[in-house]
């Protein structure tokens, strides 16, 4: 069975269904390794390029799963699987996958964003799925893992949680409503970095001044870097 980096497994941490899809499968390790460990009874790797589409049938054969060629929900039926992971994309072209084809997407989604997670909060916010929760990598990298629920309530409590103690979704969207409250010890060493290399620069770019902004007003509400 393929060995899964720190970031897939924290992914497959998150991940127990019956079917579930991995949008970008890549190499097809993820699904193997479900699979193997009978987190999940079937798999389907959606893959829209040749080599890594070869690569998954390779990893995949002989487990219970179907590697389709195709471009992201358009590889499934409605109702076709239960839960679904996109890993390893930026959060805008996640967001353009889930948005290109609606009906298709499951109750239960597991969203690695490498950049622009922001987006995908907001997108899961906007379309009831509430954000069960959010875990990271330890140690070099940080990547963020986002597990996601539908669900009928007009409010996600993780964010009114987060407004209850003082902030507004603004800041959960941009940190993570979850991380905030939890008080992350990684993200606020993190942050502290950040802002004083912000504060030390001759200019910042619009992306950058936003930024610290952000991180700023966390600091001054007391709540973040409170130690």
């Amino acid at each position: 069975m393929p060995r899964l980096d720190a970031r897939l497994k924290c992914v497959a941490s998150m991940i127990r269904s019956e079917r579930h899809a991995d949008i970008g499968s890549d190499h097809g390790h993820l699904l193997a390794a479900l699979l193997a460990a009978g987190r999940i009874q079937f798999g389907f790797a959606i893959e829209n390029k040749r080599q890594p589409f070869k690569n998954s049938k390779t990893t995949l054969n002989g487990y219970a799963a179907e590697v389709r060629f195709a471009d992201g929900l358009a590889g499934l039926r409605p109702a076709e699987v239960d839960s679904l992971s996109i890993c390893g994309m930026g959060g805008g072209s996640i967001v353009r996958i889930l948005e290109a084809f609606p009906e298709r997407v499951p109750d239960r989604l597991m969203l690695q964003p490498n950049k622009s997670i922001n987006v995908v909060r907001r997108w899961a916010r906007n379309n009831r799925f509430k954000l069960l929760d959010e875990r990271c990598t330890q140690g070099g990298r940080r990547f963020e893992i986002l597990s996601f629920q539908r669900t009928d309530q007009a409010e996600d409590p993780a964010y009114q949680q987060l407004q209850q103690r003082g902030c507004d979704s603004e800041l959960g969207y941009e940190f993570g409503p979850w991380f905030l409250l939890r008080q992350d010890a990684e993200l606020r060493r993190l942050l502290r970095e950040e802002l004083d290399y912000l504060k030390k620069m001759p200019a910042l770019t619009d992306e950058s001044r936003t930024r610290m902004e952000a991180i700023s007003r966390l600091e001054a509400a007391g709540y973040f870097f409170s130690r």
